[in-house]
């Protein structure tokens, strides 16, 4: 039986962190599970799970609820299910390192000073897993990280967001359908 597809959308739980710039993963899984009709709200491995259909594929949806910095602890869990594998893991998480809107699909590679990242690699013992990053650097420079990225868009940027969102759906789509080399030549 071939494994579903685990698409993990990083983010911090919580009302206060709800429309972040680091909660773009979060915003995606919740856009895929609206477009799948399904809803990420089964408790699992400290995480919110929905089950769905996308692309005609079985895909399950994850929203870790360890913060941040702990992904790790909840994406080694659920792949501890036989149904699962770290080859049809998606993980999804905003990017500092790119301009905003940018969208950068992987198959594997390093943490880049991403802590929710560096805890799935370090959990797992690997960086073979498809990873979708989504830009949210400013075109200034930004002087306080932790601060930047846990405030809500500015005005400008939450008229693109929806926007950014939608084609990062249709990058993960593309994966699921048409797999990681043919969803970057598309979407990098």
């Amino acid at each position: 039986m071939e494994a579903n597809w685990l698409i993990v959308g990083l983010g911090n739980p919580g009302a206060a962190y709800e429309r972040t710039r680091h909660n773009l993963g979060f915003m995606l899984v919740d856009r895929l599970a609206q477009a799948a009709q399904t809803q990420v709200k089964r408790d699992e491995c400290r995480s919110l799970i929905g089950r769905g259909q996308i692309e005609n594929q079985k895909a399950e949806l994850a929203k870790p609820q360890t913060f941040m910095n702990l992904s790790g602890e909840a994406v080694s869990c659920l792949l501890r299910k036989p149904d699962r594998s770290v080859e049809r893991l998606i993980v999804v998480s905003d990017d500092l390192a790119l301009p905003f809107g940018k969208i950068r699909l992987r198959p594997s590679g390093t943490h880049g000073g991403y802590n929710g990242l560096r805890s799935i690699i370090d959990c797992l013992g690997t960086n073979d897993f498809i990873r979708v990053r989504i830009g949210i650097m400013p075109e200034h420079p930004v002087s306080e990280t932790k601060n930047f990225v846990l405030e809500t868009f500015s005005k400008s940027e939450s008229t693109e967001v929806e926007k950014i969102l939608e084609i990062s759906a249709d990058a993960v789509r593309s994966v699921l359908r048409d797999g990681i080399d043919r969803a970057m030549a598309e979407f990098n």
